[in-house]
């Protein structure tokens, strides 16, 4: 489709995807709401795939005290992320590299938006275990990203209404056809029922679907074993506190 390494990708990659995606500061929120759950005050959270720096800056200007590191391929993504996180970048360690790049550090909690549906399976299912391993029994994982049905008609369907948002939000695209082709034929799409599997495999003992918006799903699932133990419930404080390099 295309390269998140080009600069041009990245110069106009938040504008793009406030088009693509329904609802996105509210998935943020929400994403946030759900980790706060368990997360405490003070508590580590690993955010995957992390360029752009949107949810990075949703986190950190709710919870200033959390502890985040923003890990992402891309140098021009990351690079981005310093510019939306502005004053709040000095609160963020950005790491370039892969999930295999974190440190064995066991963090509260972990986020991957919009990033699983360019993984192969072998690579999300891959990631999914490395997530696990980097997080406490019991700490949660919110994931979003692209997930249709594996019936081709359905799969064509669902992406043609995903075009059509983008469309309707005023993101051009020469040929609607063409480009909903290219979704199905170069995105590694699974079906949600796919999804839930490789999270089981990946040793998430509980998950729970909480956003679907056309053809995008987010589930929050919990690393096992140990999910029973209880949200924490706690409130944030202001903090000016800056994570070690």
């Amino acid at each position: 489709m295309f390269s998140f390494n080009e600069p041009q990708t990245a110069a106009h990659y938040t504008a793009g995807v406030l088009r693509q995606v329904p609802g996105l500061h509210a998935l943020h929120q929400m994403a946030g709401l759900l980790l706060h759950e368990r997360v405490p005050a003070d508590g580590r959270v690993l955010v995957l795939g992390a360029g752009g720096g949107l949810e990075l800056r949703a986190f950190a200007e709710t919870w200033p005290q959390w502890h985040l590191l923003g890990i992402d391929p891309s140098a021009p993504m990351l690079e981005l992320a310093v510019q939306t996180l502005g004053s709040l970048a000095s609160r963020v360690e950005l790491l370039e590299g892969t999930i295999d790049a974190a440190p064995a550090t066991e963090f509260d909690g972990a986020a991957c938006l919009l990033t699983m549906h360019f993984l192969s399976v072998d690579e999300r299912l891959h990631t999914l275990r490395e997530l696990r391993r980097r997080l406490k029994p019991g700490a949660p994982l919110v994931i979003a990203h692209h997930s249709v049905p594996d019936a081709p008609d359905e799969k064509l369907r669902w992406l043609g209404r995903h075009v059509a948002f983008m469309t309707s939000n005023g993101m051009p695209v020469a040929d609607p056809a063409t480009t909903i082709e290219a979704m199905a034929s170069r995105l590694p799409l699974l079906s949600p029922e796919a999804e839930v599997d490789l999270l089981e495999q990946a040793g998430f003992a509980r998950h729970e679907l909480f956003y679907a918006a056309f053809t995008f799903k987010g589930w929050v699932a919990y690393a096992g074993p140990g999910f029973e133990s209880q949200p924490h419930g706690g409130t944030a404080v202001r903090s000016t506190h800056s994570l070690p390099k």
